[in-house]
């Protein structure tokens, strides 16, 4: 078997491990759940026949995500968001336009935000028992409670590199394989390339805390969901969330792998071609996931009448410089400006909040305070603006900010789970003219 080379895309200062597989009319991005190592992917032959099942309709990308197997290892904590820009690198490194996402568990969740932020580069989703939320509530009862993700941590905090703690995993997840001394001795070896006991406890961290159940409903592009019949309930609940998604039923699967079963490999490709070929021509997207931010300067009035006419534009004009900069350097894309205030729009919402606070930062040395908002919600494209609900929410947000606060919706703290970033609660608000409440955080600065 040729093992194709391993290459390398550029996402930010990270470089990202990625093979090509087949050269098919049309693109798949493959990424992992969790773990993940290229090189000894290729040791086991079950694993690799999902690759080349796919390969015999589609060209294959795979990818090492950042913190794992031969991609680069990273102090800070990978996010959904960064994930995401992962996803993106490695398309660009292969000129590819337009890409279908497999993806299962908890990298449905990237999969999931690519796909609502990126409808233009997604031909189309497929999920295998999708898991969209970290943590049980009343509506979503079969994510770990907290109770359970605390002894979770625990057990991966003492154990993770142990080879008694691998096999345990092995016969959760694969228990017709458990004790296979073949699969067992590779599955150890396996688990150990993808991921160090650091960055596991940090994933499993981001997991816990990762929330893309308000994305679904934006989801817009055809997507093909693969469920156990034991989480069926679950599958079913991302299905119903997402607009003319189709459900299959994987009976024969009892462990997370579809490829160590013969039946269940072959009725998931088999599932998966059919899906591929029933998918029409690209509509480009009248709508998208953006996140919004909206700044503006506290008591301008006032300091205006202060310093006079002429000096307070030139003051307005240096804020205008510092935050057209600080919009830039986080790629935003500024929408609108409005005497003292700023509405820009980002495809991530950790680069909106950090803009935010660099904005608050810098303007602070001109003797200015500003507040500011955000909110990730879908919007509506007049030509390259956004417009929408979600605009008039993060607009409102940003009303509701002290002097000096950067204020988010829970979408947005949702979303930047494993940023390194910190929020106060603000408690529940209604914002005036948009239906319902809202929960509404501080950044920690």
């Amino acid at each position: 078997m040729e093992i194709p080379d391993v290459r390398y895309a550029r996402s930010g200062d990270v470089a990202i491990a990625y093979q090509v597989v087949g050269d098919g009319p049309v693109d798949f991005v493959w990424f992992r759940g969790m773990a993940g190592d290229l090189l000894s992917s290729w040791d086991q032959p079950r694993l690799i026949r999902h690759a080349h099942g796919l390969a015999e309709f589609a060209r294959v990308l795979m990818l090492d995500k950042r913190g794992t197997g031969l991609s680069d290892r990273v102090r800070e904590v990978p996010t959904l968001e960064t994930r995401m820009d992962d996803v993106r690198a490695v398309m660009d490194a292969v000129d590819s336009e337009r890409a279908f996402l497999f993806s299962a568990h908890e990298g449905s969740r990237t999969a999931i935000l690519f796909a609502a932020t990126y409808p233009e580069r997604t031909a189309g989703l497929v999920l295998l028992d999708p898991s969209v939320r970290g943590t049980a509530t009343s509506d979503y009862p079969w994510a770990p409670t907290q109770e359970d993700w605390r002894r979770r941590l625990a057990e991966v905090r003492a154990g993770w590199g142990r080879r008694d703690f691998f096999e345990a995993l092995l016969r959760d997840w694969a228990p017709s394989v458990a004790d296979d001394e073949g699969f067992k001795n590779w599955f150890v070896g396996h688990m150990r390339r993808s991921l160090s006991p650091g960055a596991a406890l940090s994933f499993f961290r981001t997991m816990m805390e990762a929330d893309v159940s308000d994305v679904l409903a934006t989801v817009r592009v055809p997507t093909l969901i693969f469920s156990r019949s034991s989480v069926l309930g679950e599958s079913e609940y991302v299905a119903k969330r997402i607009a003319g998604s189709k459900l299959a039923e994987l009976s024969g699967l009892h462990g997370m792998f579809t490829w160590v079963d013969d039946d269940v490999h072959e009725q998931t490709m088999r599932e998966t071609g059919r899906f591929v070929a029933s998918v029409g021509r690209p509509v480009e997207p009248e709508r998208i996931l953006a996140t919004v931010l909206f700044t503006d300067i506290v008591r301008s009035t006032e300091r205006a009448v202060e310093l006079g006419d002429e000096a307070w534009r030139d003051l307005l004009q240096r804020h205008h410089g510092v935050v057209r900069g600080e919009i830039a350097r986080f790629r935003g894309d500024e929408i609108d400006t409005a005497g003292d205030g700023f509405f820009a729009s980002f495809d991530g919402p950790a680069r909106a909040i950090r803009c935010a606070c660099a904005v608050q930062q810098a303007v602070r040395e001109l003797g200015l305070e500003i507040r500011a908002g955000v909110h990730t919600g879908e919007c509506e494209l007049d030509g390259d603006k956004p417009r929408g609900i979600a605009v008039h929410v993060g607009a409102r947000v940003a009303g509701e900010a002290e002097p000096g606060e950067v204020l988010v919706s829970s979408t947005v703290k949702d979303l930047v789970a494993g940023s390194g970033l910190e929020f106060e609660d603000r408690g529940v608000r209604e914002l005036k003219g948009v239906p319902g409440e809202w929960r509404l955080y501080a950044v920690s600065t």
